[in-house]
């Protein structure tokens, strides 16, 4: 077979997870860096496509384009080997199975959540200092940025619940592929569908709402077309008003529909395994002593 099986994917999760959880600070800080710059040129991507579609080809075709152009940036984290925050939602898969504990776990979610900012936010400023936003690119990126800001804490939660579902899906099952190829296609879809469906990500939106920040006094503002309410909603209060709910649904969806619900599918699979590798460690300390 050149793929995984869903069982043989349940156990390769667990040990990604541990993985994941030996990683020094250092290692996890320069991997987020990497994954939220990786998310964020993916975002731009996706402002820059959109920027004049909707007008001639209508709302449903140009999410749909947008969404596919954005599917590059989980390629390049699961391919090129990064640490997402919301990727990394699956590792209670593996604190539950036993091959990480709940404070590696935390103390992983931490560092790349802090980091994955540092990487979007950089990606921000590089490309205010291009210019390259100046007019309906840079209009575009504040009226995605100021629609989110003006959510409702529900509707925000609820649709990071929903994203994170789906991304963390894609990461379990792009495990199940052997070859690049096959991961590319199965990242495609899914994240695309995520996207084309409003769905909330943080990671992305860290990079949206930071890169409005940095424009909202610039004469794009202008050219946004949304009104003076919306505009007002476009500060570092309203990117908190949306990271916050988002953040959270993002945890719920992917922990408890993805990594909850195999662990219960697989729960005795995984714990066998793990016992034996536990076996396994304790013989090998004992031969040595």
């Amino acid at each position: 077979m050149n793929y995984r099986s869903p069982s043989q994917v349940a156990a390769e999760a667990c040990r990604l997870a541990r993985n994941k959880a030996s990683l020094s600070v250092g290692q996890m800080l320069l991997l987020g860096i990497l994954a939220g710059a990786y998310v964020a040129f993916a975002a731009w991507l996706y402002t820059v496509v959109t920027c004049d579609m909707t007008e001639k080809f209508g709302m449903g075709f140009t999410k749909l384009v947008g969404a596919s152009a954005f599917t590059v940036g989980l390629m390049m984290v699961i391919i090129g080997g990064a640490e997402l925050f919301t990727g990394n939602c699956i590792m209670p898969l593996g604190v539950m199975a036993g091959y990480c504990s709940i404070s590696q776990m935390l103390r992983n979610w931490f560092w790349v959540f802090v980091a994955n900012y540092i990487g979007s936010a950089l990606v921000a400023a590089l490309i205010y200092a291009t210019g390259l936003w100046e007019g309906t690119t840079g209009a575009n990126a504040i009226k995605i940025a100021a629609g989110k800001m003006s959510l409702p804490f529900l509707q925000a939660f609820a649709r990071g619940v929903a994203c994170n579902w789906i991304v963390v899906l894609t990461v379990w099952m792009s495990m199940a592929a052997m070859d690049i190829i096959s991961k590319i296609g199965i990242i495609f879809f899914p994240i695309m569908a995520f996207l084309a469906s409003g769905f909330e990500h943080s990671i992305a939106n860290m990079y949206f709402l930071t890169f409005a920040n940095f424009m909202k006094r610039s004469q794009a503002a202008a050219l946004a077309g949304i009104s003076q309410e919306e505009l007002t909603n476009v500060t570092w209060h309203g990117f908190f008003n949306n990271m916050i709910p988002v953040t959270l649904g993002n945890i719920v969806g992917g922990v408890l529909f993805v990594a909850c619900f195999y662990f219960l599918v697989y729960r005795r699979e995984l714990l066998s395994l793990s016992d034996e590798i536990v076996d396994l460690s304790s013989r090998k300390k004992e031969a040595k002593s």
